[in-house]
Order: C-alpha cells, then structure tokens, then sequence
C-alpha cells in the first residue's frame, strides 16, 4: 500500500527536475508513449476529458492541443504549479485541479475520456482508481491507463532490470537530488502487475473491450477499456 503523504512529499521535491528526468532517463521516449495514448483517446475535439495524477501536465497539454476540454488532476500542488506555468507559455486552454483519483470531485458520466499516464502505481488503491475513472465516463467513454511494466524475455528483462535497479536510481539522485524518488521508481514498477492482471482488473471494475499493447520492447504498457454503453 502507497503512503499517500509520502508521495506527496516525494513529488513536490522533485516536481522543479521532473520533466527533465523523465527525458534523460528515457531518452525522450516518455513523449511518444504519451503519443501513443493520445491516438488510442480517439476523437476528443470538444469533449470533455480528466487527466487523473497529470503531475506537470504533459497529457493534458497533448489531450488539450486535440481539441479536449481537460481537465488534470493531481494531488500535489507543486507539480500543479509547473503544469500551468507550462499551460501558459504554450497560450494553451486547460485547467488544472488539485485532486483524490480516489475521490474525484466529477460527476457519474461526465467525461468522454479519462487518462492516467504513469500515476496509478503511485495511489493507494488502484482498484479504487479504477473504479472511480469508470464512474466518471459517459457510457462508451474510454479509459486509458499507461503505464511502466517489465518487459517479457529472459535477456530483455534481465538488461531492463539491471538499468532500472542500479543505473535510474543513480543518475535520478545526482539530477534531482533526492535519494530515495528514484529508488521509489524501481520499486513500484517491480511490484506492478504483468499485463494480463491488470486487464483482468479493469475488467472486474466494470470495463468492457478490454486491451493492452506493450511498448518499447515492453518497458511501458498502454491499457485501454470502455465504459459499458447499457
């Protein structure tokens, strides 16, 4: 179970380096992943959409850039506070709310789309977080959860493991300055459920035309349901 409080504080110390960490250790592959989500939303122009655990914003500023009426949510006011300053240099539209993913302050079927992007490993409950997105979409909106896995393939994992356990929580804490926000990292994602687990639990919350696609080799994964049209 993740400390809400811990994580909290863990991000509003790293919030100022946290886009630049997330180029450097990915080489810059974190944006297409974050592509590959937006293409999956489908049509958002004009449609309202949330952005669940949006850190400093770079969903939402792509779901905005298509047209969506978004809204991210998160519930650290310090990666909120760059979300916008980036909001306003782009002159782009979008809100940005302090919020619970387990607890929005959203109507039932609200929303056309709801995204998660790289924050659900960090909540209390998933299963709560998952629930929640399916309440707030309208009957045939889509959920869309991406996030890290371990990729299948004895070698691959075995070189993805020995990168992300010792070389990430190095260059993490020399860039950030943070001993322990890139050790958290490695952690989470160890502990995270393959794939199939994870589909097989949005399926159980409620979500139909479940899907997955891995990608990078299987170092992140892009999940997809709806909720049901009835």
């Amino acid at each position: 179970m993740t400390d809400p409080r811990q994580v909290r504080t863990m991000f509003a110390r790293i919030s100022g380096r946290y886009d630049l960490l997330n180029r450097v250790l990915s080489l810059g592959i974190d944006q297409r992943w974050r592509r590959r989500l937006l293409a999956a939303a489908g049509d958002v122009h004009d449609k309202p959409v949330v952005d669940l655990c949006c850190g400093t914003g770079d969903v939402s500023l792509f779901l905005a850039r298509a047209g969506a009426r978004v809204v991210g949510v998160d519930f650290t006011p310090e990666m909120l506070t760059h979300a916008e300053r980036k909001r306003v240099r782009g002159a782009q539209p979008g809100v940005f709310a302090t919020g619970d993913a387990l607890a929005l302050p959203i109507g039932d079927r609200s929303v056309a789309a709801c995204t998660v992007a790289f924050g659900i490993r960090n909540v209390a409950d998933r299963r709560r977080c998952l629930r929640e997105m399916r309440r707030v979409l309208v009957p045939g909106g889509r959920g869309l959860v991406l996030e890290f896995s371990m990729p299948p393939g004895r070698f691959t994992g075995w070189v993805y493991r020995t990168y992300f356990t010792r070389v990430l929580p190095l260059i993490g804490r020399i860039v950030s300055r943070h001993d322990d926000a890139y050790s958290y990292l490695p952690r989470t994602v160890l502990a995270w459920p393959e794939p199939p687990a994870l589909q097989q639990e949005m399926e159980q919350e409620g979500f139909v035309d479940c899907g997955f696609r891995r990608l990078t080799f299987g170092i992140a994964c892009l999940h997809w349901g709806q909720a049901p049209a009835a």
